[in-house]
This record gives C-alpha cells, structure tokens and sequence, in this order.
C-alpha cells in the first residue's frame, strides 16, 4: 500500500501531526521519517517540561490561539493515558517598581486569552507560596504546571504504531525528489514515496524546505542554546514550583528562572546563546560550516547589531558561573555559588527573516504535496496536539 503521508521530523510536533491525522483518517498510510534512532531526540528530549498557559502570547496570534487549545488537549491525554502531570502553578516576580507595567500588560494578556483566575498578589501573598523569593508584587497563574515531553511524544509514537503508522528511525533525509503526484525522500537508508510530505524537522525545517524547492522567503533557523544548573538536594527547598522573572519584551526569551521537575530536582535557567552547531548541547560544541553559515546570513547579522550587549551578556553567563549565579540571584538571593551544579542544555530553533527579525509566531509554507512547518516556538510542546490538527486539517484540505 501507497504512503498518502511522510512527516520528516519524529520530534513531538511531528508526531502530534501523524496521531491527528490518523484520529480523523486511520484509512491513511502514514510514515515518519526520524533520522536518531529514537524519537523526541532533540528538542522535545531537552524541553524543561513546562506546561505553559498561554499568558505571556498576544491575543489571537496562532500562538495564543495553539496554546490555550493545546493545553486542555495535553491534560485530557494525559489523563486517558496515564501521563503524570502537575498543574502547580507559577508566580511571574517583579523585583522592581519600573517592572510593574510588563506585569500589567502579561496579565491583561492572559485575560484576553481567557485564563481565569490569574491575579497580582503582594510581596507576603507572594511568599507564602515561594518564602524565598525576592519580590515586590508577583502575578499568580494557576495554570501552568509540570510534565514530561518527552514521553508524551512516545506515547504519540505508540498510537501511531498501534494504528498501523510506521515510524523509520535511523532515517536521515539527504534529498527530496518531487513530481506532479509524488514526493520521494532520499537517504542513506533508502528511498520512500508519498503522495504529500510534511516537514516537522525542527532544527533543521530550512533545511528540508530547500531540499522540497519551495521559497520559505529567505527565513534562517538560527540555533539558541539555553543552558541549566541544577540545585544541589540540600537546597531544593529554595524552590516550591515555579518562579520566573518579569521578561525584558524586547527580547524572545523570558530570563532565568527556577522549575521544579515532574520526576524530581530544581532546574536553574536557561540562558540564550548562539550555539555554535544547530545540535550543539555543549559549549564546545562546533560545527564550521553551520556556524559560518549562521555568522553570514545577513538576518543574523542584522539581529547581533541590535542586541550585541544581550548576547555579551548572555554569553558571559555561559562560561561564567559566578556571572549565571549572579542572575539567578535576582530572584532567590539565598542561592550560592556551590549550591548549583551544571545540568543540561537544549537548543532552540528560532526562524529569522533577512531583516534581522526572530519571528514569534508559526510559520507554515505549503503547495499542492508539500507543508513544511518551518518555526513552532514554545509553546509548541504543550500546543502539540493542536499545532498538530492545524497542520493534518491542512493536509486534509490536499486530498
């Protein structure tokens, strides 16, 4: 039987898609395509297991609209599927009075995109729940909570299979053949046709969209890698569940901040730096050719000019950890230098247009056999299921 579908990408937004289309069409012959040897590899693998509400994303952006969707769609997974999950809440910390003003536009943010009972609460409000953070006034959003990523997206990969769906792991797409009425995707491993092709490949969605011929208007994945510590046991107690800073919103990334984890521990981060591969987990990660294409592409470059002192910075917390504790410090002073140890790291795909802007919202291109899904920011991971429907009703529509 035919492939009506190949997805690049076994990543939690592809599998998302596969698990949607065969909920409406389990008729479909549906492969993805995964180049690791197991899925939820890369981005999805190295997700801090934040289950966002939706409060920091404008109204009726695809991102707001993906996010409150998603989130009621990953708890009743979840639930039906035994997934643990925590909704413990978060407090968003102003530590300053000229802060006040973000915190207001966040909450009225979250009131347009309909989340109940997200309110501001004083500085001793603020510590009962966190008795250790530094604080003037705080938003409390109940919503938000905790979960792990990663097997979500097996549990996506276990239905898929169950409904018939192949996954082909250890199968890295080198080149896309295209006619008319097929779609070919060729690698070491092999050739495999289909009638439409869905690229969920993440890190590397640019990528496969060149290799598909389609314009994606001139838009560059530019790696961030966010780096952790962790608590140390004995000062996990700092911690409750999850405190974050009032973010700067001239920049995409929402600062430093503390997460309890589902399965355990504290972790204390990220920071935003250039990673120096588009898979480089490591400070000494290195890929020339990717770095080299990363430092001509004029949108990077035209995003360093505007940002060097926060990319400065940021980088000076990735090789210093006094500089990363001092940061960290902003929000629980009680936090010392030998209370943390270095703990992982992910890297983001961010899209960047020629003008030097990282675009903040989904990004989709698609013709007659080909979508490729070329930005899903977070809160793609929680968005999973409904970023999902929206691209397999796009892939409906070609049928």
């Amino acid at each position: 039987m035919k492939n009506k579908v190949l997805i690049i990408g076994g990543g939690i937004v592809g599998l998302a898609t596969a698990w949607r289309l065969m909920e409406v069409r389990p008729d479909l012959k549906i492969t993805v395509l995964e180049k690791e040897q197991e899925v939820a590899t890369h981005q999805t693998g190295h997700n801090s297991g934040v289950i966002h509400s939706g409060i920091y994303y404008r109204p009726g952006t695809l991102r707001a609209q993906n996010c409150m969707e998603g989130y009621g769609a990953l708890l009743s997974f979840c639930d039906e599927h035994g997934i643990p999950y925590d909704i413990c809440g978060k407090v968003i910390v102003a530590t300053r009075p000229e802060e006040l003003p973000q915190l207001d536009r966040i909450m009225e943010n979250g009131l347009q995109n309909g989340l109940k009972n997200i309110r501001r609460i004083s500085a001793a409000e603020t510590r009962e729940k966190e008795p250790h953070v530094n604080v003037i006034e705080s938003l409390w959003v109940p919503q938000a909570g905790i979960v792990n990523y990663k097997k979500v997206a097996k549990k996506y990969a276990e239905l898929i299979i169950a409904r018939g769906g192949v996954i082909r792991t250890g199968f890295k797409v080198s080149s896309i053949k295209r006619s008319n009425d097929e779609v070919t995707a060729i690698g070491e491993a092999g050739e495999i046709s289909g009638d439409l092709l869905i690229n969920c490949a993440g890190l590397y969605a640019d990528k496969v969209a060149q290799m598909t011929g389609q314009n994606i208007q001139g838009v560059q994945i530019v790696p961030f890698r966010g780096e952790y510590y962790e608590l140390k046991p004995e000062k996990q107690y700092l911690v409750n569940n999850l405190i974050y800073p009032v973010p700067n919103p001239e920049f995409p990334f929402l600062g430093v901040h503390y997460t309890r984890m589902i399965e355990g521990g504290i972790e204390a981060g990220p920071n935003a730096v250039l990673a120096f591969r588009r898979e480089g987990y490591s400070r000494w990660d290195l890929n020339v050719p990717e770095l080299l294409e990363t430092l001509s592409y004029p949108g990077f470059l035209r995003l360093a000019a505007k940002n060097w002192r926060y990319g400065l910075g940021e980088m000076h917390r990735s090789y210093s950890k006094s500089a990363f504790v001092k940061a960290l410090q902003h929000l629980i002073p009680a936090v010392g230098f030998d209370d943390l140890e270095r703990g992982g790291a992910g890297v983001r795909a961010m899209a960047c247009d020629r003008e030097g802007k990282l675009i903040d919202e989904f990004l989709i291109f698609e013709d007659h056999n080909i979508i490729n899904v070329c930005n899903a920011p977070s809160p793609a991971a929680t968005a999973s299921l409904a970023i999902g429907k929206t691209i397999a009703e796009k892939a409906l529509l070609k049928f």
